[in-house]
């Protein structure tokens, strides 16, 4: 491994893990992913992988390039349908269900190249995503004070992510990391049970990361929002997670807090890449 991932592996371990909420175990389970596989073919890139989180709870997913990270959220969030297994959001059993079907029970999802309506202002994206959670969008007429709460919505949701003073910004003029952060109150528009959050500091510099880090841990806190996370940089999960799970070809190889993931020899040696 590189000098830097080192440098970050050191600092990741040496860094107080976040102790997990008091509450959170006699919590209610908000997700639970049970037996989940998904084929292509010949290929296995999900196999056999379960997941209980908790209400309020934040959850890191972890793991090599190539660990299934990316299509193990991809099935969550009903854009792939498993090959085997069951997904139940929120008590219901969602296996079959449409990604939008998922979207109006309360489930929002960011993904890791930042989707985003470049051409229109920062204020124009958020009141989109508010509009449909409002049951506003298809609508070819809507009242006053219809629009004033359209509007009191969103000032809330840049209020939160910090955009409100880039408002009547272009969202395709904005720093990258301003950027995730308008995809992610776009995501929050949508006022979600669960947020999925795929890689949300992919590409940044140490100052947005730290900033997205920050609006994260806000948003766990003060959001009502239970928040599952991809995320290569373990400076980031051992400072936010309350769980990590550790996916490695595409199987499940631990789960754990934070301290029983760094002392984890197996995980050390295919992630960390240290000898077991």
């Amino acid at each position: 491994m590189s000098t830097v991932g080192d440098a970050k592996i050191q600092h990741a371990e040496a860094a107080p893990a976040k102790a997990p909420d008091i509450g959170m175990p006699n919590a209610p389970t908000i997700l639970e992913v049970a037996g989940v596989s998904k084929r292509f073919g010949s290929l296995v890139a999900v196999s056999d992988v379960s997941l209980k989180v908790s209400k309020g709870e934040l959850r890191a997913i972890i793991g090599p390039n190539g660990a299934g990270k990316t299509t193990f959220f991809n099935l969550i969030s009903g854009l792939f349908a498993p090959s085997t297994g069951r997904i139940v959001f929120d008590g219901r059993d969602i296996t079959t269900l449409a990604a939008h079907r998922r979207v109006a029970l309360g489930m929002a999802r960011t993904f890791q190249i930042t989707e985003i309506f470049p051409e229109l202002t920062v204020f124009e994206n958020v009141r989109i995503g508010t509009e449909v959670a409002m049951g506003y969008a298809l609508r070819p007429w809507v009242s006053r004070a219809e629009k004033d709460e359209v509007r009191r919505r969103v000032d809330d949701t840049l209020q939160l992510v910090g955009l409100k003073p880039k408002a009547d910004r272009l969202v395709g003029e904005l720093a990258h990391g301003d950027q995730r952060s308008a995809e992610i109150a776009m995501a929050l528009s949508l006022r979600p049970q669960l947020l999925l959050l795929d890689e949300p500091t992919a590409g940044m510099g140490d100052q947005e990361t730290y900033v997205i880090t920050q609006l994260i841990r806000r948003l766990h806190r003060t959001g009502n929002v239970t928040i599952v996370l991809i995320e290569h940089d373990m400076r980031v999960v051992f400072h936010l997670a309350d769980m990590i799970t550790v996916l490695d070809r595409g199987a499940l190889l631990a789960e754990g807090t934070p301290q029983e993931i760094a002392a984890n020899e197996g995980v050390q040696a295919a992630y960390l890449g240290k000898s077991a």
